[in-house]
């Protein structure tokens, strides 16, 4: 997706609505399961491969992200099985929150009696961090703006929910090393979520000499997928909740996030790019019938879900270098 740099490609897909809904095909046939396990093995299989990678730069004390060592990644992962299985605690905590994603939007469908796939974990072949994401597909209409809410909302909070303690047990794991971060290829920025609990668990240490472990680095990934769907943009989740919350008006708010991203690009280009994506692909919304009131409730977690897009965003994710 983003031309340089292929972490720009993770993206934790909220849901993909239906271009139609004459002919749903209710249920799991075999051949999609077959599918959805095979893409989840798949995805396990790069994951690994991935964090194995990582999991020998921090043993090594080597910058996270350096273009020779990231080519020599199916070297380092496959050269025994020891190392191999050294790239689990990324890949399995990564698709544990992804799938915590996606089970939440799953879920909340099942419980309305909206039809809905399973989740589709997307492989990479981008050694990085071995995924593109995850996604389900929902194959009937949501026509209540409650519905909409509480299916958009229940992702963002059930993925939060897991990447919270994945951060805290990534960061007991991580370790103090002088200036580490302003070595390689790749920056990363810190979440305030992050910069928090950083200061909770190694106080006074400065945020470019922590290294970090893989799982909590999974965790980021986790962090940054989670901001990007709760961006109140046409179909990611943010776009879902803003949708309920004020109906036809929220497509100026997309219109608003969308103008304010092309000058974010100027930071980090990634910004630009998604704008762009966006505005081609996603900023339009199926029509809601069932404008009820969505309720004092919901509009007390609509503003937990801002202030988790607080927390997991960062205003330049990555900073490269030659």
């Amino acid at each position: 997706m983003h031309p340089q740099d292929p972490t720009h490609k993770i993206h934790q897909a909220h849901f993909v609505e239906p271009d139609e809904y004459d002919d749903p095909k209710p249920g799991h046939s075999r051949v999609q399961l077959g599918i959805q396990g095979a893409l989840l093995l798949a995805t396990l299989f790069t994951t690994t491969l991935a964090g194995a990678q990582m999991q020998y730069g921090f043993t090594h004390n080597l910058p996270f992200f350096d273009w020779d060592r990231i080519l020599q990644t199916l070297d380092i992962g496959l050269a025994s099985p020891s190392r191999f299985l050294s790239g689990l605690p990324f890949s399995i905590t990564l698709l544990t929150i992804l799938m915590a994603h996606e089970l939440g939007h799953y879920l909340a469908c099942v419980y309305y009696g909206v039809d809905a796939t399973l989740p589709y974990f997307l492989p990479s072949p981008v050694p990085v961090t071995g995924t593109f994401g995850a996604f389900i597909r929902i194959r009937t209409p949501i026509y209540a703006k409650r519905v909409l809410f509480d299916i958009g909302i229940a992702g963002p909070i059930a993925g939060f929910i897991f990447l919270v303690p994945a951060l805290g047990v990534g960061l007991a794991f991580s370790k103090v090393l002088p200036g580490i971060n302003h070595q390689g290829n790749l920056q990363l920025g810190v979440p305030l979520l992050e910069l928090i609990a950083q200061r909770l668990v190694f106080p006074g240490v400065p945020t470019s000499d922590i290294y970090l472990h893989p799982v909590a680095r999974a965790a980021w990934v986790g962090m940054f997928a989670t901001a990007l769907n709760l961006l109140p943009v046409g179909q990611l989740d943010g776009g879902h909740v803003v949708q309920a919350l004020f109906g036809d008006k929220r497509k100026w708010i997309t219109y608003a996030i969308l103008a304010a991203m092309l000058p974010m690009g100027l930071l980090w280009q990634g910004w630009a790019f998604w704008a762009v994506i966006l505005f081609l692909f996603a900023r339009k919304h199926p029509p809601l019938y069932d404008m009820s009131d969505i309720g004092p409730a919901r509009v007390r977690i609509a503003v937990v879900a801002f202030v988790i897009l607080i927390l997991c965003f960062t205003l330049v994710p990555m900073t490269e270098s030659a």
